[in-house]
Order: C-alpha cells, then structure tokens, then sequence
C-alpha cells in the first residue's frame, strides 16, 4: 500500500521571522485567536492565504446561535445540539460551546459587531433546522458572517501599527515545522510553519515562521469535491500539513451536504449559491416536481429536520423521481418581505433570473460543511505539543456526527479564545521554548493541478451525498494510484501554490475514503446505503494518524477527551 508523503516539495526557505504563536487563517476563528493573543503575548503573526475578508466566515449568511433569550437556556441549546450530532458529539464540548457562547457573542458585539435588532434594541432572533427555541442572531438578514467579519477586521486594522502583532496575506503555508523527537523518541513538538508569500520585497517567496506554538484556523475541505458552497481556497491545507506533521485527524467521514444549494445545472464546478437555512426557517417549503410538500410526515420538524436528514430525503425523492432537482417554495411569504428578510440572497437568485417571491428555486445538496478536523481537546490542543486548530479545521466534539445550524460561527469564537488562552499561557509560564526545526525524512510530493478535477470527481463519486462500499473501494484505489504516481522526488511541476493546494486535496481526499470505508454504519452525514443502520459501538470518533514511516493508522478514541 502506498505510503502518504510527509512533506510538500518545495523550494528551501528564504527568508526567516520569528513569533510568539502563529495563527493561520482569517476567519472568526483566526481573527478571533489574534486579537485574544495580541493581548497576551508579545508577538503574534497571523497568516493569511488571501486578503484579510477572504475567509470562510463571510459566505455564512444564516447567523450564530446562542441562547441570548431570557426564555431560553444553554441545557436547551445543548440538547439541540446532541440530538443533531446523532450520539456522536462530546457532550464535554457541547457544554462548553452553549455556556461560554452567550458571553462570546455579547463580546462580539463589544467589538462592533452590528446584529439586527428589534424596536427596543435586542438582538432579533429567529430559528433554523434543528433548532426548537428562537436563538439565531443575524446581521443585514443574511449577511451575519459579513458583518461579523467586518467588525473583526476593523478591531485589527486598528492595531496594525502596534509592533506586537504582524499580518501578512497572500501567504499559504505549505508545511508545519517540527523539532527533533525528545529523548524518549516521541514527535518532536510543532515550532513553526513553511509558508510561500504572493508579493513584493523581502517576504516574497517561500519563508520560515518560527513560533512557541501554532493555531491552524484554515477553514474547511469544500474543494474535494465537485461542487460545494465553499470558496475556492478551502483546500484542506491546515487538515492535511497537521497529518503530515503526525497530528491525529479526526471524523473526516462527517461531511455536511447543506439540503438547499442553487441547482445551476450537471456541468456546475466550484462554489455554488447557497440557499440558507433561514430562508425555511421563515416558512418556506420543500416541494418535488409534482409540487408537493414530502417532508411532511418524515420527521417533526418537517422542513426544519436536522441537514442530514433533510438532505437524504431530498437525495431520496430525487432517485424516486429520476430527477437532479427538488424545488424550494417561499413565494407565499411574500416578494417584500424576502427582499428585505434575504438582500443577499435575493440578488444572487436576480442575478440568474429567479424572483424568490415569484418563482420556485431549484436546490440540490452540495458539499457545505466538514464535522470532522485535527482531533482537539477543550483547549484547542491537538495531539502534537504546539499544535492547536479551532474552527472547522479543528473536530473539537461539539458537531458530531452533523452539525446544528449555526453552531459553526459560535464554535469558532468560543474554542478560539480557549486556544488563545491556553496558548498565551504556555508561552508565558516558560511551558513552551522556541525549538529549532528538523527536515522531515521521507520522500516529498507535488501533485499537478491539472489532476484536480480528477481527484473531485472521485472524491464526490465515492463519498458524495449517498455512499457504499463499492463506490468507496473503487474511489480508494484510484486514489492510491494518483498517490503511488506523484509519490516522489524527481522533477515534475514547478512548486506552487496550485500544486500544493492539489496535493492537500489527494491526501486528504484519501484519509476521507479510508475513514468512510471503516465506519460501517449510517449516521447524521455519514450515509451507507450497504448499512442503513446506526451501529452503538460507532458511538466513538474515528481518528487517523500518520506514522514514521508513513503509513495510515484508524483507531477510535472515546467522544470526550478533556
């Protein structure tokens, strides 16, 4: 069996800088995790492969919730919150993310964040799949990740100068650093990564960041697929560096197809328009092509099942009707009303010709969010010394086996101040020094972009919506063919960053398959259709790691692991 390369090809670095902690990436998790440091240490780099508002975040248009009314609560909130992660979550992170996540979000709007409000100035909350309480906050109705971002990048822009804190953007790292192993023979801790910068003067070019910790904030894995309501650089490279780097990597069969994405056609590639869950959880209604509601009956909520569930009764009546589309209604709510309630969406759907107040909407599932990540405890903490992921790079516990609507905006802020602290904490006790680098041994890998298309089209026929052994044994062999193909280091395509980012995706496209394979059993956005069932002795996360030799090892670790 093909071995997983430990390290991207690539030129050596050339250019050094040095810094407290690293964050990569810039979304709510990542700025949240910078601004909390700047505080508390003296020199923080936040790394960025786009500009600083390029990040997942603002593409959320539904909101952030928490349990701000007076008549709700955190056990509701955390009840919710289980049930949608069908008896896979940690209850431990689930109870942290619902009590931490009112004050959180109070601070938010200390930093500026402008939520839409009613006439006595609270916060307007309103309801998504999943939920029983009204507890979504949103801004601009349906641009909250916009504005959260906003308000986020405002608080940073206004420390630029302050010496104590350095952004560069345009950057991807390429690779996590790692010190020697210790005297006992275990992994060396994370000192750092490998990034290559997009630009001018002495930071262009691949360099070094040397750190005392790192907090990979890189997002989600939306790009293994064809199609996804992800943007084009979600392209696993936190997920796949921290394997790399022998971090254990978690749940990554979880993968959250959202029910109502803009049907644009079979042909459709990349990031697709997505239609928000708000948008049912105002009223509107799930129809198939003889106009008929169908998910009436299925479960109580009807249209605001939990995703996973709506998702594969959707995927359902499109086999039963032989059709690539079911139908979303919302005209009976009004024309006014949902271009007031859903500004963004409304002009997207104009845009290529459909008037929400007048017209169905044609929706499929499509690639939308990723339950799994580098395996973390409470703090943030992976399981290399000096690693830590929050956000959707991270499998904190708190999604299970398929996430709650808008719990995503609320686990990145809560789980990137506990990284933060912790981080600052270590670094000031003396817990963590600064270790020198060591190169990886093995062989390096460079996959060319071209093979991109090619690893999603597998990916997505093998662990698409709808899976079984197999379409995964097939998809896995293939796989390992592109694997063995690129496994070396002779001359090939010139490093950059298209080739790295495409090299991510096979490798992580790869653990993927392995770990759908492994999981014989159906739950929340795992679906087997050779295994129908839930099995209890699944109720575990299912972790992969990469040893010395560079070989794959699945194991299952308990749900709660502090």
């Amino acid at each position: 069996m093909t071995r997983f390369v430990q390290r991207l090809r690539a030129p050596e670095p050339g250019w050094t800088t040095h810094a407290d902690v690293v964050v990569v990436g810039s979304g709510i998790a990542g700025l949240t995790a910078a601004l909390e440091l700047r505080q508390k240490v003296d020199r923080v780099l936040l790394v960025t492969k786009g500009l600083l508002s390029s990040g997942s975040t603002v593409w959320a248009q539904g909101g952030i919730a928490a349990a701000l009314d007076p008549e709700d609560t955190p056990e509701e909130h955390l009840q919710d919150t289980l049930v949608a992660g069908v008896g896979t979550c940690s209850e431990q992170a689930v109870r942290t993310l619902v009590t931490e996540g009112p004050d959180r979000v109070r601070e938010l709007v200390k930093r500026g964040a402008h939520f839409d409000t009613q006439a006595d100035g609270s916060i307007t909350l309103t309801r998504e799949g999943g939920h029983h309480r009204d507890r979504i906050a949103h801004a601009g109705g349906d641009a909250t990740g916009a504005e959260i971002s906003r308000a986020l990048i405002a608080q940073l822009e206004a420390v630029r100068n302050d010496p104590g804190i350095e952004v560069i953007e345009h950057a991807m790292v390429v690779d996590l650093l790692t010190a020697a192993p210790d005297a006992e023979g275990r992994p060396g801790a994370i000192c750092g990564v490998t990034l290559h910068v997009i630009g001018e003067g002495s930071r262009d070019g691949v360099g070094a960041a040397l750190a005392k910790a790192v907090i990979l904030a890189t997002g989600g894995i939306g790009q293994l697929f064809r199609s996804s309501t992800n943007p084009s650089s979600a392209t696993a490279d936190g997920l796949a560096a921290a394997f790399r780097a022998g971090a254990a990597i978690a749940d990554l069969e979880f993968v959250q197809f959202h029910p109502t994405v803009l049907w644009e056609g079979s042909s459709a590639l990349g990031q697709l328009p997505l239609i928000s869950e708000a948008v049912r959880g105002e009223g509107a209604y799930l129809l198939n092509a003889e106009g008929q509601r169908f998910m009436v009956g299925q479960h109580e909520l009807a249209e605001l099942a939990p995703r996973d569930v709506v998702s594969r009764a959707i995927v359902r009546m499109m086999a039963q009707e032989e059709s690539d589309n079911v139908f979303l209604d919302c005209r009976h709510l009004g024309g006014e009303f949902l271009k007031k309630r859903f500004p963004t969406i409304h002009a997207r759907l104009a845009e290529r010709g459909i008037d929400m107040g007048t017209d169905l909407i044609p929706i499929a599932p499509a690639q939308h969010f990723h339950s799994g990540g580098v395996l973390t405890d409470l703090r943030g903490r992976s399981t290399r010394p000096g690693l830590y992921a929050v956000g959707e790079a991270a499998c904190s516990g708190v999604h299970g086996a398929n996430r709650l609507a808008s719990n995503s905006l609320l686990e990145g802020l809560v789980f990137a101040t506990r990284a933060a602290k912790d981080a600052a904490a270590v670094v000031a006790d003396g817990v963590v020094t600064q270790h020198e680098p060591v190169n990886r041994l093995g062989p390096s890998a460079l996959v060319p972009a071209t093979q991109r298309p090619r690893i999603q089209s597998i990916t997505h026929g093998g662990a698409g919506p709808v899976r079984e052994a197999v379409g995964l044994q097939r998809a896995d062999i293939k796989l390992e063919r592109l694997r063995e193909q690129f496994h070396t280091d002779d001359a090939g395509p010139m490093p950059q960053v298209a080739e790295w980012e495409t090299t991510n995706v096979l490798q992580a496209s790869s653990v993927l398959v392995r770990t759908a394979l492994a999981r014989e059993e159906t739950r929340g956005g795992h679906l087997r259709i050779d295994f129908p069932k839930q099995d209890t002795r699944w109720e575990v996360r299912q972790a992969a790691t990469m040893d010395a030799d560079g070989q794959l090892s699945l194991m299952r670790v308990p749900l709660d692991i502090g």
